[in-house]
């Protein structure tokens, strides 16, 4: 496990530069920002024990990746309830959200129309007023008759 690790950051040195820049942040000022600007504040990162401070030092590289996605399905969110709204669409309903997935309960009449606004709705959240990624966001769609059959 070692070597693979010390392999795997020798081909990726961005990402080893990442999680310590992260954790001096943290153990300065206590917390870490999402892309968002949302702080976590991480208590145990100084910790003199060394699993307390270890699991809070994963926790402090971990939150501003799983906050920061956590954020942008929560926008996504509130535009599909907005458009949705505006377009007067009754009918199809937001049912679930897991991780990164949202899960939409529509007539077949509706399909291909909400579709392609769920679809629109979620790549538009790559920009707004307070940010814009250099990265694009892609949406996959799938449909069926339960959840079950779509995996």
């Amino acid at each position: 496990a070692a070597e693979f690790l010390k392999s795997y950051f020798k081909k990726f040195p961005e990402i080893k530069e990442y999680m310590n820049s992260t954790i001096n942040f943290c153990r300065k000022s206590g917390y870490v920002n999402n892309i968002f600007g949302r702080r976590t504040h991480i208590k145990g990162i100084n910790d003199k024990n060394y699993s307390i401070r270890n699991f809070q030092e994963r926790a402090a590289i971990n939150a501003p990746i799983q906050g920061s996605a956590s954020e942008i399905m929560r926008l996504a969110m509130i535009r599909l309830d907005r458009k949705f709204n505006d377009l007067k669409i009754h009918k199809t309903k937001m049912l679930l959200q897991i991780h990164d997935e949202l899960i939409f309960e529509a007539p077949n009449s509706e399909l291909k129309k909400i579709s392609n606004i769920i679809k629109d709705e979620m790549i538009s959240v790559s920009k707004s007023d307070m940010h814009s990624f250099s990265i694009p966001l892609t949406v996959d769609i799938n449909s069926g008759d339960n959840w079950g059959i779509l995996h």
